[in-house]
Formats: structure tokens, C-alpha cells, sequence
């Protein structure tokens, strides 16, 4: 950046400076008068001492305000400051600057939970999983009711996007038996059942699985009580069971009007509680609203420390509306639920998608009742949620999905943009994230 740059306006550099300059004038001033006007009574004295601390206040003001400037200055590419990775590697590991990334909530379930989180572990290791424990469908809800553990399927996707381990290895832990007894179970699922059996509960059987395949941060179960789901339609019925409640939904005509779990006073899992507590970042979702994000919002403990903390929370959008759960729902509607589940003002921004699909992939979905969540701003603005859109749709195998590289890195920048840049004791990860960003985008 060339020295006449710094004279346009808009850099919000020259204010400081002038700012410190003023201040260092004021303070030269009154300490000169001080000593060479002793005789002066006790209120001149007094007077310039108040100088003397004015002065050092604006100095403060212009230091702190300044580095701020050069900071955003930095970060927009107006000033080149660049970080080596391989002379990070060597100096400081690069793993030790992860270990001192944001500390970063997920809440939610299935598998868009777990795709977000493939993205995240690049940025910091400080990530904890929330995840919910209502699944009773496929090879989970088989397990749940032949041993009676807590469903591992969305807890196992989940630690595969957070472990360290060969692509073998993941393959091995996803592969899904074709025939026999073991028809249609994972062999992941299996594996963290068996590590139940020799733990004292599932909880610590999670962390040991955790810790076999080198996870980066924590998995955390949201309870460990037998949480049950159970949806009231808008036609009045009641449904028991998660996999139950969306099939029901569209074979009854009928709308989710509420949710709720049994035991309603399940006790959530106190690190979890923690998790939450000493968070920067809080985000729920993506997932189906009513059957992975919300169910982790019944549980009292969950909501009270979601309200009392002082992270910045944000809520993933679906991209597309899921048939029997969001039907004709907006971005709006999505908060709205999730408001009248865990109470309001429990979200303040919110991830939308605002990338179309083709004409082909449209229909495809609209067969399935399923169409793109429309973002409606002025809805959300009476909310009081402020809009982040980025084009984040990403087609694999013909479905839909978040692009997981461009949902995290839209995630941190907002992380870094609305939380870390007015913490100054994370100067140095924020700069470590700036240029994690970048690298990202040029590869």
C-alpha cells in the first residue's frame, strides 16, 4: 500500500493517528507546565493532572481504534501481511494455533451436521458436538431397541467428520452390511455399541471412540436419558417417534404443530451445558428442523444456557424444505420454530443459501414435495436475525447438499467478523484464521 493510499478516505486510519498525536500534545503540555510552573496551587495542578489523563485516554483510544483499522485493512487485502504455513509448521505447529481457534457449538443431527463439521476442523480444534439421541429408524433405532443403547448413527457420522484418520479406515467404520442379520447396519455403529458394552456408560463409550480415531474436539450425546420424540399436528393427533413423525405428517395431510420429548425434564449432559457456556460461537443446524435441530432445544438445560450465553449464535438455513417437516417453509419460518421451541432471541444471524438449482434437479425434488427454502428478509428483520447469504448448494449423487469448504468458511469469517475482531486477546487467531481463508479460496 502506497503512502498517498492512506491520505483517501474510508481507510479509518488517519482519524487515529491524529487522534494520537492530539493526545501526545496534551500530555507533553500538561507534564512541561507541571514542572516548570511548581508554584502553581493544588487545583492548576489538579487541573493538569486531568490533562495528563485525558491525554493518555486518547493515546489508548487511537492505539486500540487504530490496530482495529489496520486489522480490516489487512483482512480485505488493502495491506499485504502474509502467514507461511510451512514456516508456521516450523515455528509454532500448527496444531497449537488450532488448539487456540475459536471455541465453536454445533447443535443439531444427521447428516448435514456432520458435513459441516468436515469444514470446521481445519479451522480450530476447539469444536464440540451437541448432537441429538431421538433418532429410532434404520440400523440406529435396530441397535436402540435390541440393546438398548442410545442411538449411535448421527453421534458415529459426526466422529468421522471429526476424526484424523486414513480414508480406509472411514470407509471401513461407514460400510453398511447387504445381507444376513446385520443387514443394513453400520459397522461404525457397531463398533461404538460394542464399545458401550465395555464402558461404564455411553458417554464415556463415545469418548473412547473418540479418542481411538484421533478426534478433533468433542462429540457429546445432547442427554443420556432415553429421549423420545413426539410431534402434535395441527389436526390434534400425536405421534411417538421420530421416524414416525414426518411420514405421518404427509400421510395425515397434516402439519407439525409442536414437538416434544419424553422424559420432559431430561437432564443434559453438564459438558455439554459448559460447551455452551464458554463458547465464541453457537450454531444450529443444518439438519431436519423438527426432528434433529429443535429436539436438542427440549432440553431445558440446553435452552437456559443457550439464553445466558454470550456467544454469537446463528442458525444454518436448509436448502431445500423436507416433506413432512418444512413444507412451504421460508428461511422466517425455520426461526419461528425454532423461537417457539427454545424461546426467542436465541438467533442472531441466520446462513441462507441464494443460489438457484437446474431446471432437472427442481423437478426432481419437486416430485418429492420438496422445493428451495425462500429467503424472505423483511420477515427476518422483524425477528430482529440479520441475513448472511452465500451460494452454498453443492450436487453429489444427485441430492442437494451444503458445500461444506464454503459453509465453514462463511461461518468463520462471520465468527471472525462479528465476535473475534472486538476480542483483542485473539489478535493472533484472528490474524491465523484471515490467512487459513485465504489459502482456502485460492485452492
Amino acid at each position: 500500500m502506497r503512502f498517498s493510499d492512506w491520505l483517501r478516505p474510508g481507510i479509518k486510519v488517519k482519524r487515529w493517528i491524529l487522534l494520537a498525536i492530539l493526545g501526545i500534545l496534551i500530555i507533553v503540555f500538561a507534564v512541561s507546565e507541571m514542572l516548570w510552573n511548581g508554584y502553581y496551587s493544588v487545583y492548576y495542578k489538579c487541573f493538569y493532572a486531568f490533562l495528563n489523563i485525558t491525554g493518555i485516554f486518547l493515546l489508548y483510544i487511537a492505539i486500540t481504534e487504530g490496530i482495529r483499522s489496520i486489522i480490516a485493512l489487512i483482512n480485505k487485502g488493502y495491506l499485504r501481511f502474509s502467514l507461511d504455513s510451512k514456516k508456521i509448521e516450523n515455528l509454532m505447529y500448527e496444531k497449537r494455533l488450532l488448539i487456540k481457534g475459536p471455541k465453536i457449538v454445533v447443535i443439531g443431527g444427521g447428516t448435514g451436521l456432520s458435513t459441516m463439521l468436515r469444514g470446521l476442523k481445519y479451522y480450530t480444534s476447539n469444536v464440540t458436538a451437541i448432537v441429538t439421541v431421538a433418532d429410532d429408524g434404520g440400523g440406529s433405532g435396530d441397535l436402540r431397541e435390541d440393546l438398548g443403547i442410545l442411538p449411535p448413527g448421527d453421534i458415529r457420522n459426526c466422529i468421522l467428520a471429526l476424526a484424523d484418520t486414513e480414508p480406509l479406515m472411514e470407509e471401513l467404520l461407514q460400510y453398511r452390511f447387504p445381507d444376513g442379520k446385520l443387514k443394513n447396519q453400520s459397522f461404525g455403529n457397531l463398533f461404538l455399541a460394542a464399545m458401550d458394552g465395555i464402558s461404564d456408560n455411553f458417554e464415556d463409550a463415545v469418548q473412547k471412540m473418540s479418542s481411538v480415531l484421533a478426534v478433533t474436539g468433542k462429540v457429546l450425546p445432547v442427554t443420556l436419558e432415553n429421549m423420545v420424540l413426539k410431534a402434535k399436528l395441527k389436526n390434534g393427533n400425536v405421534i411417538t417417534g421420530e421416524s414416525a413423525i414426518p411420514e405421518e405428517a404427509l400421510k395425515q395431510k397434516s402439519p407439525i404443530d409442536r414437538i416434544f420429548i419424553e422424559p420432559k425434564n431430561a437432564r443434559a449432559l453438564k459438558e455439554a451445558v459448559t460447551a455452551i457456556m464458554e463458547a465464541d460461537a453457537i450454531i444450529l443446524g443444518p439438519g431436519s428442523l423438527y426432528t434433529s435441530v429443535i429436539p436438542n432445544l427440549l432440553v431445558k438445560d440446553i435452552s437456559s444456557a443457550l439464553h445466558k450465553s454470550d456467544a454469537i449464535k446463528i442458525y444454518v438455513s436448509n436448502i431445500m424444505t423436507q416433506p413432512g417437516e418444512s413444507d412451504g417453509y421460508t428461511v422466517s419460518d425455520h426461526i419461528k420454530a425454532i423461537f417457539k421451541h427454545g424461546g426467542n432471541n436465541i438467533v442472531d444471524y441466520v446462513i441462507c443459501n441464494v443460489a438457484g438449482i437446474d431446471e432437472e434437479l427442481r423437478k426432481k425434488y419437486e416430485k418429492d414435495k420438496s422445493t428451495l427454502v425462500a429467503l424472505d428478509r423483511k420477515s427476518l428483520e422483524k425477528l430482529n436475525v440479520k441475513v448472511v447469504e452465500a451460494n452454498l448448494v453443492k450436487v453429489r449423487k444427485g441430492l442437494i447438499r451444503h458445500d461444506s469448504e464454503k459453509l465453514s468458511s462463511i461461518l468463520v469469517e462471520t465468527i471472525m467478523d462479528k465476535k473475534l475482531f472486538y476480542d483483542r486477546k485473539k489478535i493472533v487467531e484472528y490474524f491465523y484464521l484471515s490467512e487459513r481463508l485465504k489459502q482456502n479460496k485460492k485452492n
